[in-house]
């Protein structure tokens, strides 16, 4: 059973947002409509998820941290 949920007009924050488990948690955020803040430390991982996250319609702020 797919629960459905609409993010529309919120602002996610996802740490661990470059690969594995962060990353498909922010995907999934924004397919439900969030825009999303990805922390992580490495730059290239963040841009490459936050391209996905654009590619969605949403909007993506990647945050070397």
């Amino acid at each position: 059973m797919a629960i459905e949920i609409d993010l529309t007009g919120k602002v996610a924050v996802v740490t661990g947002a470059g690969r594995g488990i962060g990353k498909s948690t922010a995907i999934a955020l924004a397919e439900a409509g969030a825009d999303v803040v990805l922390a992580a430390r490495t730059r290239s991982q963040l841009e490459k998820a936050a391209l996905q996250i654009r590619s969605k319609g949403r909007r993506a702020l990647p945050i070397p941290t």
